[in-house]
């Protein structure tokens, strides 16, 4: 596409993150619209990424309309400079692009004995509770808490029932999706994984009323405030559709999709050899808790992906033959063998 040797490195790094640990839906299955959004023009292969406004703990990036892939390890690593200076960096983004999944970039403190934090805004696919209409993202939130011993904590969730990718996958294995995840256009439930094509909307996390959809709805907003609202960023209906041949909204009041990300120092609080070991011990407490039947153990945040990570490394990242062909069509289009 144009990026450089390094920009190219660092979002094939973010890709690859995804598809070690299991997040098949944010991975290379992502390449082909990453490329149509480039075609379109709405993705800037060589951006100038740069602050645009700080003090000592806060910054805002503008990211050029670059790869979001691109343009959040830049702004976590300001993040992270900001924390080694002053304790703590909090950084919001505007003028970006889809980052990939949130995990990859709040891991990026973690070698520094740090907390990290990461949000992004996304296309408005999920209905509040109550509304016909698409509002919001998927909105994905991802903290990571060093330990000691024991591998750190690393919770990243969407602020829905579930996220856009795994109904993709879904409808490349044609298959239902469970119960909760969508409704249809006039706001009943569905089952069906192309109900988004067809006027429906993603629901917030708790899927309904009684199963407190409110608190998704609440948690989904909280991002999309952090990342489009704090930053000058697009937000609510107005950030852009990841799909290139969406139309882009009009009268948008922001400029391209919006990031928040914060680092933490650990010594800023206490000693972090203190803390990590009382991290070690909430760890096993926690993975020690006495499992309802049927059930083999409890997990920690970041247990999963990481079991999933270890697997992978040794017997490689498995491929759906939807996601194997759009390799091959982008490989025809630039000439590059498979």
């Amino acid at each position: 596409m144009g990026c450089s040797e390094v920009d190219a490195s660092t979002a094939a790094d973010a890709l690859l993150s995804a598809d070690v640990r299991g997040v098949d839906s944010h991975g290379v299955a992502r390449l082909s619209g990453y490329v149509r959004l480039w075609e379109v023009k709405r993705v800037n292969a060589t951006p100038f990424i740069r602050v645009i406004h700080e003090t000592p703990s806060t910054g805002v990036v503008d990211g050029d309309s670059g790869l979001g892939l691109v343009v959040a390890p830049f702004a976590m690593e300001q993040a992270i400079q900001k924390a080694r200076q002053v304790g703590s960096g909090w950084v919001s983004v505007q003028n970006s692009n889809h980052f990939g999944i949130a995990g990859h970039h709040a891991m990026m403190a973690l070698p520094h004995d740090m907390i990290g934090i990461a949000m992004t805004n996304a296309s408005p696919l999920v209905a509040p509770t109550f509304s016909k209409e698409k509002l919001l993202g998927t909105n994905p939130i991802a903290v990571a808490i060093p330990a000691g011993i024991e591998p750190p904590f690393v919770a990243d969730f969407a602020t829905t029932t579930a996220a856009n990718g795994k109904l993709e996958i879904l409808q490349r294995k044609n298959q239902p999706v469970p119960d909760g995840w969508v409704q249809t256009e006039q706001g009943l439930p569905s089952s069906n994984a192309h109900e988004l094509k067809e006027g429906g909307a993603l629901l917030p996390l708790g899927s309904d009323r009684e199963h407190s959809s409110h608190k998704g709805y609440m948690l989904g907003s909280i991002v999309d405030l952090f990342s489009g609202v704090l930053s000058g960023a697009n937000y609510g209906p107005w950030v852009p559709p990841f799909p290139a041949y969406i139309p882009m909204p009009d009268q948008m009041p922001g400029k391209g999709i919006g990031h928040f990300f914060g680092a933490m120092r650990i010594d800023a609080f206490r000693p972090a050899e203190a803390f990590k070991k009382d991290m070690d011990q909430w760890i096993r407490r926690f993975r020690s808790a006495i499992p309802v039947a049927g059930q083999p153990s409890v997990l920690v945040p970041g247990d999963p992906e990481r079991e999933i990570a270890a697997q992978r490394m040794q017997e490689g990242i498995p491929v759906l033959d939807a996601v194997l062909k759009d390799l091959q069509s982008l490989g025809d289009r630039f000439s590059l063998a498979l």
